[in-house]
Formats: structure tokens, C-alpha cells, sequence
């Protein structure tokens, strides 16, 4: 059943197509608008929806906007500086705008300062899942925001493409929660991995360590899916970059920092990260333990 409100969709990429696809499948008319306008365009050819040419165009056919981007400074600046002046520019007031990237918290509440006063409000809505629960409508939302009639007027939105919706609190509460669940699977990620490379120094196959780590307490959503599925076999494929994952890694480190939290396995977790992102630009985040497979001289494959 179609439902009257339009909606503006930034940013189509591995997570964003199949979540504005959700978006269309339920009802709701779909503006879609991307630095890449050939992607927009063959969205609107193969999905539907229509593809903006700039902002100004998708601003002034939506109701509610949803962003899903890289990284929270590029929200900021589409929405405020982008094609002279930004996005807000061309929105009416009453607008909603549905943040679903993982953005800096204290960001979140600048950006929604700033859009208050155009009469515009700002809800994050960050997503966990990856690209299987973008496909399958299915994500875990972490909804921060102050404004329940807005809250409530985005739930049927929030409803095509999620499948769990947590309120957070007040506005940027969704991004802290987001970063602090994405450092868990960082540290989940480098604990089994380390745990795999000191085993095969040992002398123990790998895949017996994680065949018993996944029966035993040490099991993992890392250590059942990532390692069995990307690691051991070297696909390397999971769809979400090592250079985002240690983004949201160091977002939960400066929230530690900015609450006064002495967090020394944050601490451990960043610098294992960053390391290996330096090391493997471009890299998906499976392919982390490749660093420090070479700085140990140990290679799970051999």
C-alpha cells in the first residue's frame, strides 16, 4: 500500500541500495540522490524511485530524509555546505532528517543544533546487521532522538528496512551505541585472532581452535561467521571495510575520552586497528589479522 509520505535517500551504496530498495518495497515514494549519479540512475532503472540530479531537487520532493554515508563529517557537509549552503537549504520546515550512518555522537548534536533552527529534525538511526540484514529488511536500528512525534512519524520507515528498533535517548545516543556494539566486534574480532595465530605458533591447526572456541565460551558472532565463512578460507569478502570498522572503533574511544572513561582494551582494540588499516588500505575488515600475521611471522594458511 503506498504511503503518503516521499522519501529522500542519500547515499546508495553496498548497505544504502538495499536498504532504499526495503524503503520502496514498502510503500513509500523514493528520491534517491548519490555523489555517484550514474549508481542513482541505475537504481532508478533496475529498483525504482527516481534519481535526483542534486540536492535541491531531492530536498523539495521529500518529506522525510534518510542518510546513509561513510562517516559523519560528510553528512555535515551534505547537509550544510554542499552545493552552496547544503541540503538544509532546500528542505521545509517540518522536515525529518533520519541520520542511519555511524557518525561521531557529539557531531550528531551539533548537526542537529544547526538544522533546528531551520525548522528541521534531526533523528539518528545507525544500523547493525551488515549487507545480509540491509538485503533482508532485517537491521538492527539504535534510534537517538528527543522528539517522539517525530520518532513516530519515521517508525513506518524505520520498519522497512529494520527488524529490532531500540530507543537510545536523546539525539546521538544511537551513533555512541553504534560505536560501542562495533568496538565489541572489534575486540571479539582481534581476541579470536590472536587467539588463532598464538595456536598455530603452538602448533595447533587453526580451524580446531575455532571449532572449539565455537562450542565453547569463547564463541562468537565473529568467531561463528566471520572466521569459518572469510578468515580461514582467504575470501576476505564480508562486505564492510577495515577502514570503517576502525572508524567506529575509534568514535567508541573518543566517547570513552570525552565521558572521562579510563578504557585500556578500547585503547588495545584502536591501535590494533589502526595498524592494520595502515597497513591494508582498501581492505575488507576480515583481512585485519593479515598485519599481524606478518609482524608475528605466523600465517594461519600455511
Amino acid at each position: 500500500m503506498a504511503k503518503d509520505e516521499k522519501i529522500g535517500f542519500i547515499g546508495i551504496g553496498n548497505m544504502g541500495w538495499p536498504m532504499a530498495s526495503n524503503v520502496l518495497k514498502g510503500g513509500f515514494e523514493v528520491n534517491v540522490f548519490d555523489a555517484n549519479t550514474a549508481l542513482t540512475q541505475k537504481f532508478a532503472q533496475e529498483v525504482g524511485g527516481r534519481a535526483c540530479p542534486n540536492l535541491a531537487d531531492l530536498g523539495e520532493r521529500s518529506d522525510m530524509v534518510v542518510t546513509m554515508l561513510p562517516t559523519g563529517p560528510i553528512v555535515t557537509n551534505v547537509m550544510l555546505e554542499m552545493e552552496d549552503g547544503g541540503l538544509r537549504r532546500h528542505l521545509k520546515e517540518g522536515t525529518i532528517v533520519v541520520d542511519m550512518s555511524s557518525s561521531e555522537p557529539v557531531g550528531t548534536q551539533k548537526l542537529a543544533a544547526e538544522l533546528a533552527k531551520a525548522g528541521v529534525t534531526l533523528i539518528d538511526a545507525p544500523v547493525s546487521g551488515g549487507t545480509p540484514g540491509a538485503k533482508a529488511g532485517t537491521l538492527t536500528l539504535m534510534i537517538g532522538g528527543e522528539d517522539d512525534d517525530a520518532i513516530a512519524k519515521i517508525t513506518p520507515l524505520l520498519e522497512t528496512m529494520g527488524k529490532n528498533l531500540f530507543r537510545t535517548g536523546p539525539v546521538g545516543s544511537g551513533h555512541a551505541v553504534k560505536s560501542l556494539n562495533n568496538y565489541c566486534a572489534a575486540a571479539s574480532y582481534a581476541a579470536v585472532a590472536e587467539s588463532l595465530i598464538i595456536g598455530k605458533k603452538f602448533g595447533v591447526d587453526p580451524k580446531t581452535v575455532l571449532d572449539i572456541i565455537n562450542v565453547s565460551t569463547g564463541r562468537s558472532l565473529t568467531s561463528e561467521h566471520a572466521f569459518p565463512g572469510q578468515v580461514l578460507p582467504r575470501k576476505f569478502a564480508a562486505g564492510f571495510s577495515l577502514a570503517l570498522l576502525t572508524k567506529d572503533v575509534e568514535i567508541s574511544g573518543g566517547l570513552a575520552d570525552a565521558c572521562g572513561i579510563d578504557a585500556p582494551v578500547n585503547a588495545a582494540v584502536r591501535k590494533l586497528f589502526h595498524e592494520s588499516n595502515d597497513d591494508q588500505p582498501g581492505a575488507d575488515f576480515t583481512a585485519a589479522l593479515q598485519t599481524w600475521e606478518k609482524k608475528n611471522g605466523v600465517a594461519l594458511n600455511d
